[in-house]
């Protein structure tokens, strides 16, 4: 079985309310780290930037914002279409990305299909890995 979803897009970093500007990203999800998703997408860099936040944060911000601090998620329509946005914020500074909704959402429903919310605990092996931990010091 795959381990982890992944999915290319094209998401737009808003400058201002007239002004956005096409960015390749890439959504990234590992089963191992069952409770993150991660997001990378190339700017001015040769490296990309790399935000890992809550699968769950994500997935709540498809139908109402939510989040606080460094990450904050909320549905919208730009241009017609329904749209993710993203807010993050840095001490290098802070971006808005808006992702297209329909693909987000498909791209979340695999990994659901990988690792159920509720289910992450499980995959982490935790309850075993102390059982382990326990038995050794007995």
């Amino acid at each position: 079985m795959y381990s982890v979803v992944e999915r290319d897009l094209e998401i737009d970093l808003v400058l201002s309310p007239e002004h956005r500007v096409p960015v390749p990203a890439r959504l990234h999800y590992r089963a191992e780290d069952p409770y993150a998703v991660r997001i990378s997408f190339h700017v001015t860099s040769d490296e990309p930037v790399n935000w890992t936040f809550g699968r769950e944060l994500l997935t709540e911000g498809l139908r109402r914002a939510c989040g606080t601090g460094d990450v904050r998620v909320w549905p919208a329509r730009s241009g017609g279409r329904s749209v993710v946005c993203v807010g993050l914020t840095s001490p290098d500074g802070d971006a808005l990305l808006q992702a297209p909704a329909e693909e987000v959402a498909g791209w979340l429903a695999g990994t659901l299909r990988l690792v159920p919310l509720g289910a992450e605990r499980e995959r982490l092996g935790l309850d075993e890995g102390l059982r382990e931990l326990l038995a050794q010091g007995a």
